[in-house]
């Protein structure tokens, strides 16, 4: 892993005996000492402490920078009001997704926070389509993820002002470790915050909250269970360039003025789709049994069909469910719930349910 960048946090993941992999062209922590179960279930029923340094930050300046942002994305930015954020993707001209993100209203400025693996392209994607906007990636700042029931109390006691937040604000705060961007939300489905700090201070912002007895570290491998359970997408593996907001089952992140009219990539398709509904859907699949259905199984009308009528694109156990759980695309003839399916794992048919999203509910706080 040599030519692997490294985050500003990453002696401090060795010191706490992470494990680490490549992600995203990263050397990341995939679990530490209690392993995966454990960091899962900590952070369901205290607080998890996450680094996502490797995402990319973007500054957007000027003037006109959300009505021309609108024009790479489906959501309405022009209203979003300052202290705000929204989730958001960039289309392409066939209504895929490009990239899933989220965009905030700092009032003087858009700050975004985009997907790793898509950094370099997202910023190409920006400064090629913003022509008065000023594309700022921001690479002397760290980004972590503070996730669980008790997060508010543990940033509370460093950032006394966060418990006036609720569920996607942002806010700029002092503090001992300089000024932290923090906004209320996350990837887990449960409250919490990411903060975005100077790089020079996020290893003692990260030992000033770990000391706190409700915190741990979390990798990447309990960031993914956490976010399966909450329904959540991950972009390479639900979301991608062929697959359009309304398939994806996104409609909900596509404001109502922008699903009749727009002139972001995509819209003919997108709105089509909206109109006439689409060939399939994203959808929640509850094996039964105890093995997961991984990425990849695919899904049949019945036990002896040779044609499949979709495929996972998500699959793990669920540590807060007891039970394996999966998402993935069946076409939309069977994606009703309670649809029974066949999953095809290692040769032999397995059955499995169509169920609702999310599998657990979410925590924000509203």
């Amino acid at each position: 892993m040599a030519d692997l960048k490294k985050t500003p946090l990453y002696d401090l993941h060795a010191e706490f005996g992470a494990k680490f992999v490549p992600f995203a062209g990263y050397e990341m922590p995939v679990q530490y000492a209690a392993g995966v179960m454990k960091e899962h279930l900590w952070t369901r029923e205290s607080a998890g402490l996450f680094d996502v340094s490797h995402m990319g930050q973007v500054i957007l300046h000027g003037p006109q920078a959300a009505a021309e942002v609108e024009a790479l994305v489906p959501q309405a930015l022009q209203t979003l009001k300052p202290g705000r954020q929204r989730y958001a993707f960039f289309t392409n001209d066939a209504g895929g997704i490009l990239d899933d993100l989220m965009i905030a209203n700092r009032g003087d400025d858009l700050f975004a926070v985009v997907n790793a693996a898509c950094k370099t392209a997202d910023i190409a994607h920006m400064r090629a389509g913003l022509p008065t906007t000023q594309v700022q990636e921001i690479t002397d700042r760290a980004l972590l993820a503070l996730q669980g029931p008790r997060a508010e109390a543990a940033l509370a006691r460093l950032v006394p002002d966060v418990v006036e937040m609720r569920f996607m604000d942002i806010q700029t705060h002092a503090s001992d470790f300089g000024a932290l961007w923090i906004s209320r939300s996350g990837y887990t489905g449960e409250d919490g915050f990411e903060i975005s700090v100077p790089a020079d201070s996020a290893a003692a912002l990260a030992r000033a909250l770990l000391a706190d007895d409700a915190v741990a570290p979390v990798g990447l491998g309990a960031r993914d269970s956490l976010r399966l359970e909450a329904g959540l997408c991950l972009y390479g593996a639900d979301l991608d360039e062929t697959t359009t907001p309304v398939e994806a089952n996104l409609t909900w992140a596509i404001q109502k003025a922008r699903r009749e009219t727009g002139d972001y990539p995509g819209f003919a398709r997108i709105r089509h789709h909206l109109v006439d509904g689409p060939a399939r859907l994203r959808v929640g699949l509850r094996p039964e049994g105890r093995a997961p259905m991984r990425a990849g199984t695919p899904l049949f009308a019945d036990e002896d069909a040779t044609t499949p009528v979709g495929a996972v694109t998500s699959g793990a156990h669920g540590p807060s469910i007891g039970a394996a759980i999966s998402m993935g695309y069946v076409g939309t003839a069977h994606a009703s719930l309670g649809t029974p399916l066949w999953g095809e794992v290692r040769g032999k048919r397995l059955p499995v349910t169509v169920c609702d999203l999310p599998f657990r509910p979410s925590s924000y706080k509203t």
